[in-house]
């Protein structure tokens, strides 16, 4: 009796595993165009990916370095009409780069200049247009990305906002230099307008936080100056 039970389980287990192998079949006999089509997908999606950035992507940067070249050459002459739009010898200014490469990092940091750019000659809502399309992608440039926005936004009196930018600056990251030197202004500003007791905060993280930056050496005679205004 127990063996007969077992083979008729033996049997069952059989059956089964024929049917799970025969829906199996099913499925893909009827899903196979699906299938191959989902994986020739894939595959199209990959080795388009591949071309796409050997074959594309790669030399649309190397092209639009090259192309910016001489409009770095005439922003670090301080030249920095000339460098947004004409920097000589047939090439492209940055604004033309950004328009023309959009998507490189080339663009990106095209950006970063044509704001500097426009900040030094007082345009400064252009400048807090390119500077705030500007990704620095970690790197030191979020430093001075927040803090030109904060000398744009001074520039225009609207204080908030400059505050703000100035703070985001300061707390960019862990370069203590400039992380002092943004917090300074910080404190300048909320002095100016006569917040000088968010002033004094200011610069009391610089004194215990970056004591040996230039800030910190003598940050102990702002410290006294707001502190005697109250």
């Amino acid at each position: 009796m127990a063996r007969r039970r077992k083979q008729k389980q033996s049997e069952d287990t059989l059956v089964d595993l024929v049917d799970v192998k025969d829906n199996a079949s099913d499925f893909l006999e009827t899903n196979q165009m699906n299938i191959i089509g989902a994986l020739a997908a894939l595959v199209l999606v990959v080795g388009g990916y591949i071309f796409y950035t050997q074959f594309v992507q790669a030399p649309k940067e190397n092209d639009a370095a090259a192309q910016m070249v001489q409009a770095q050459a005439m922003f670090e002459k301080d030249s920095f009409a000339l460098a947004l739009t004409n920097p000589g010898g047939g090439f492209m200014g940055f604004l033309d780069i950004i328009e023309e490469f959009g998507g490189t990092a080339v663009a990106n940091t095209a950006e970063y200049y044509a704001g500097i750019s426009y900040l030094n000659l007082g345009q400064y809502d252009y400048a807090l247009e390119y500077l705030g399309t500007f990704d620095p992608e970690g790197t030191v440039l979020a430093y001075t990305k927040h803090g030109a926005m904060g000398d744009a936004y001074s520039e225009k009196n609207d204080f908030a906002n400059a505050l703000s930018s100035y703070k985001k600056a300061a707390n960019a990251g862990d370069n203590e230099v400039l992380a002092a030197y943004y917090l300074k202004k910080v404190g300048l500003l909320h002095e100016k307008q006569g917040q000088n007791s968010e002033a004094k905060s200011a610069f009391e993280k610089i004194k215990n936080n970056y004591p040996s930056s230039q800030e910190g050496t003598d940050i102990d005679k702002y410290i006294a100056r707001v502190g005697a205004k109250g």
